[in-house]
């Protein structure tokens, strides 16, 4: 169902109403309110699983085992996952999704409050909860075109789920570190557990036109193997999900060294943590928000490879600084890079891909962000207690800019690639050259 104004051109529209221009649309609406209100709760069990774990063990390969234990389902089952839900109705898949998602939550709500939780309490529940995310990631990427009628506002809401997820990372860790300080870890979990039923709502309120779901002639691992071709094969699609895969393998797990850095570093407590995740979140949001003002996905493929330059910058930096305002800086350039590598990367992928395998290319998506971070949290906790946390988050930002420079490097390749994959897709010209070099972009655009 299209609002009035969805037909309106970008250009016509108040600078206030490109940036939400996805908005318009009644489902997407719907969805993003119920989303924004559940993702709090997430971020507030994500700081108060990694301080309930480290009050428990004060051990930074468990902080790292916990990480590894909670995403490992999602890089095993992802691409399994992604032929699913290129059959499935994506819909029911998240309505699914969402409700085993919140008696997770409720079990750990329960178990901490009832001064039972335990270690390996934490490992299982977030291994299932691993296992749901494998089939809740791609559905609700996948699941993204069907909300929003009007093409030409997918990035705009692409853009503004990367606002959604770091709106609530920014208020999520800033909560938790007061609700953890006033009356523990239990009642993150438990507001989590209820904060479900917003996005559980929004999704049953939804009006959908009924979609059709092509069933495949052949069998999984058909599917499987078409899928990968596609992925392989395809320069733009490879290159952006190897640059995101490095980057989540020594960039992302850097969370999980948090209250290292919080405690023991900065001497600080929950507090001091919450508001480290809080200015990584700022940051996050405000690259979000001018991603999301954008008119149309030119110039992504740098601003790609800058954001993860940035990212591995802002992780380098912050492992040498011993200033509470200083990290409070650093965390807030990490974060703004960060998201926007993550999200530049999602829309130039979501513009490009065929949708028959939407949902296969939004798994490796999935298993290239959330995949390899089991890895890297692993790695970056067993790294950590040898050799410590700053030097540790000092090799990871190192890496991330190496990965930057080499993406760099690809982007004559994936110019070539580019243009013919808009033509037989029919986008508009000036989408066509959205990874192309300055020369490029100064071209006017063909008929």
């Amino acid at each position: 169902m299209t609002s009035p104004q969805a037909n309106v051109p970008v250009e016509a529209q108040s600078k206030w109403m490109v940036v939400v221009r996805a908005l318009r649309h009644r489902n997407y609406r719907l969805f993003f309110g119920g989303q924004s209100i559940s993702l709090i709760g997430t971020w507030m069990t994500r700081i108060a699983t990694s301080w309930l774990v480290y009050r428990i063990s004060g051990s930074a390969l468990l902080l790292g085992v916990v990480g590894f234990a909670g995403q490992i389902p999602t890089f095993l089952l992802a691409p399994f996952a992604g032929v699913w839900v290129d059959r499935w109705n994506r819909h029911r898949v998240l309505v699914v999704t969402q409700v085993l998602a919140m008696l997770q939550s409720f079990a750990l709500a329960w178990l901490t409050l009832a001064n039972r939780i335990t270690v390996w309490d934490v490992i299982w529940l977030g291994a299932f909860q691993g296992l749901v995310n494998a089939f809740d990631m791609p559905g609700r990427q996948a699941f993204v075109v069907e909300m929003v009628d009007d093409r030409r506002d997918l990035s705009n809401a692409i853009a503004l789920n990367s606002s959604m997820v770091n709106m609530a990372r920014l208020i999520g860790p800033s909560v938790a570190g007061v609700v953890i300080a006033a009356v523990g870890e239990g009642y993150c979990f438990l507001i989590d557990a209820i904060s479900y039923l917003a996005v559980i709502a929004s999704l049953l309120a939804m009006k959908l036109l009924p979609q059709e779901v092509k069933r495949s002639a052949g069998g999984m691992w058909s599917e499987l193997k078409d899928g990968w071709f596609y992925v392989s094969r395809s320069a733009p699609i490879r290159s952006i999900l190897l640059l995101l895969a490095l980057i989540s393998l020594v960039g992302m797990p850097y969370s999980v060294l948090m209250p290292i850095f919080a405690g023991n570093i900065l001497h600080g407590g929950p507090h001091t943590l919450g508001f480290l995740m809080g200015a990584s979140g700022v940051g996050a949001l405000t690259g979000a928000i001018i991603l999301a003002a954008r008119k149309s996905v030119l110039g992504l493929g740098r601003l790609v490879a800058f954001s993860a330059a940035a990212f591995g910058f802002g992780l380098a930096t912050f492992s040498q600084s011993r200033w509470l305002w200083l990290s409070f800086l650093l965390m807030f350039v990490t974060g703004y890079g960060m998201m926007q590598q993550m999200a530049a990367s999602n829309t130039i992928l979501q513009t490009i891909v065929d949708e028959d395998k939407r949902g296969r290319v939004m798994s490796y998506y999935t298993m290239s962000f959330m995949g390899m971070a089991p890895f890297g949290s692993l790695l970056a906790g067993g790294v950590a207690s040898r050799h410590g946390a700053p030097a540790t988050l000092l090799v990871s930002g190192l890496c991330c800019i190496v990965g930057a420079v080499w993406f760099v490097l690809q982007l004559k390749s994936i110019r070539s690639a580019v243009r013919p994959i808009y033509t037989q897709l029919g986008i508009i010209p000036e989408v066509a050259t959205g990874i192309q070099s300055a020369s490029v972009l100064q071209t006017p655009p063909e008929d």
